[in-house]
């Protein structure tokens, strides 16, 4: 079974350990809801950015954070 899994960067790529520590998620939806309940929390932990993956592969990112970066 896949796992999906979020990498919390800076803005230059620096891996950043995240301010809220994610579960290990089973379906890319489980992944998704969590960053959205949690985004705000992470920018204001120092993470700029995330990137999703399964398993290795990187499925989109890296993503901002931040209120200014978020579509309109």
């Amino acid at each position: 079974m896949a796992a999906w899994t979020w990498r919390f960067e800076k803005a230059d790529g620096t891996e950043v350990q995240p301010a809220v520590q994610p579960e290990e998620f089973t379906t890319q939806g489980d992944a998704e809801s969590w960053i959205g309940e949690y985004w705000k929390a992470l920018a204001e932990g120092g993470a700029d950015q995330v990137t999703l993956f399964e398993d290795d592969a990187v499925i989109y990112g890296p993503m901002g954070l931040h209120a200014e970066d978020a579509p309109a």
